[in-house]
């Protein structure tokens, strides 16, 4: 389970799916919970999810379309949850788009970024030569101080952008909530895990989480 801004999406709708997840509600500080039918349930930063489902110390794991872009991990992804919806996007400082003189100028386009697999695949995708620097924190501010020509971070509302005076130029892609599954426990355990996906795919037609 992704602790942060995907986990109340998650338990929201696993509850509608009729999956037992009280335990998650105050686990306090515990990071693996036990609940009254046996399952155990693993909470981790979303950036991990993957490593533990690719690792098989979980069988199944939600975590966002961004991370499993980035991440690339060896898993099957069984169903778009349908919600923390987001996208991947390269953005820069108001006014005229840098790329193109930092092409003719410099060669290679600068960017900031905490995604540096997604912003590598989208720019050669593109053609286009990039120096990509990987930062940690507000990644917006390597624009603005001249780190970086732009960025490439996932937005939401786009309301920090714009506070800092950065606009998107392009969608790289969007991202949702994924459901992903361990090779070796899909071929195992292919039944127990059809039922979560039978009972969370009329929730996620029904659109009712966020």
């Amino acid at each position: 389970m992704p602790l942060g801004a995907l986990l109340g999406g998650s338990l929201d709708l696993m509850e509608r799916a009729g999956i037992d997840v009280a335990v998650l509600r105050d686990p306090g500080r515990k990071l693996a919970l036990t609940a009254p039918d046996g399952t155990v349930f693993i909470t981790t930063r979303p950036s991990d999810v993957p490593t533990y489902v690719e690792a098989g110390a979980a069988d199944i794991g939600i975590v966002g379309r961004d991370v499993l872009v980035e991440r690339d991990p060896d898993v099957y992804e069984l169903l778009d949850l349908g919600f923390g919806a987001c996208r991947m996007a390269w953005a820069t400082r108001e006014g005229d788009d840098p790329s193109d003189a930092a092409i003719e100028r410099f060669g290679v386009v600068t960017v900031a970024t905490k995604y540096p697999r997604s912003a590598d695949i989208h720019f050669s995708r593109l053609g286009r030569q990039t120096e990509v620097v990987k930062v940690n924190g507000s990644v917006e501010l390597a624009a603005l101080v001249g780190l970086a020509d732009g960025i490439v971070d996932l937005v939401a509302t786009g309301r920090t952008l714009r506070e800092n005076g950065l606009v998107e130029r392009e969608v790289i892609f969007h991202s949702s909530a994924r459901l992903i599954a361990n090779r070796a426990a899909y071929t195992l355990r292919a039944e127990e895990i059809d039922a979560v996906v039978a009972a969370m795919r009329p929730v996620v037609d029904e659109g009712v989480v966020e």
